[in-house]
């Protein structure tokens, strides 16, 4: 995909959520550094892939990378 625009943030794994029910699965909070107050954590589901395309989980404390990328239609230039 060609890129229109991306952000790289440096986050927390700060908990890992149990599933209440085996159906469901379990998930990662993540601390969101200069959020706003209502903001400042989220949750996804842990389960993400290697490079051996092997399913991992994200351990609680782990420092990580979230890139958000964009293609060039979905991005326009700020007012000066």
């Amino acid at each position: 995909m060609s890129r229109g625009g991306s952000a790289r943030q440096s986050y927390v794994a700060l908990l890992i959520v149990k599933p209440v029910s085996p159906e469901e699965p379990e998930k990662v909070q993540i601390a969101v550094h200069g959020a706003d107050d209502l903001y400042r954590e989220i949750r996804v589901e842990n389960t993400l892939e290697n490079a051996a395309g092997e399913k991992v989980r994200l351990k609680q404390g782990a420092e990580i990378d979230v890139i958000i990328e964009a293609p060039p239609d979905a991005v326009e230039k700020k007012p000066t």
